[in-house]
């Protein structure tokens, strides 16, 4: 049993607040590739979803005279040191492992390279992945963020991937029981 579900991290007032910055259609659509690039490469789908879904908790919304400016944001954006503090700490606060809770942070702070001064990091499995979900679902100029998606829409196929997850888990721990 896990101690936090994506339906909890959703339902949270800062995850409506800050994820909704950056778009939960997004959110959700990088949480479903992390669960399955993390099947795929036999890393933990329940962080790795997580990771996915709270990746971008850090975005900042980067205004010109009333607009979004996508090339404001490429110059001075640190959203993964943000969300990685910020996602830590909503964690903690819903009784993640503390563990879990920092493993996740760190796939966050790690999920992109736009605030790096160089791209030589090395990168662990799930960092990776979390990092290949995200590119799966970017399109030009940013506007992965500005698909929508309604809020019962959203809430349903987070339920969704919460079933996934606890179907791939109990398969997993059944496979270790039977070696």
């Amino acid at each position: 049993m896990r101690d936090v579900t994506l339906l909890d991290i959703f339902e949270h007032h800062i995850t409506q607040k800050y994820v909704k910055r950056s778009g939960f259609a997004h959110a959700i659509a990088v949480a479903y590739h992390a669960f399955h690039f993390a099947k795929q490469y036999h890393e933990d789908v329940d962080i790795a979803t997580k990771a996915g879904f709270l990746h971008d908790i850090g975005h900042f919304t980067w205004y010109r005279n009333g607009k979004w400016d996508y090339e404001l944001y490429r110059q001075n954006d640190i959203h993964p040191i943000k969300g990685a503090e910020r996602a830590h700490k909503l964690l903690i606060r819903l009784g993640e492992n503390p563990i879990q809770a920092k493993t996740i942070a760190l796939a966050i702070l790690f999920h992109t390279d736009s605030f790096l001064p160089s791209n030589d990091i090395e990168r662990t499995p799930l960092q990776k992945i979390v990092k290949w979900a995200d590119e799966k679902d970017e399109e030009e100029g940013g506007a992965h963020h500005y698909r929508t998606i309604n809020k019962e829409r959203a809430r349903e196929s987070i339920i969704r991937l919460d079933k996934m997850i606890d179907e791939e888990l109990q398969s997993f721990e059944k496979k270790r029981l039977t070696k």
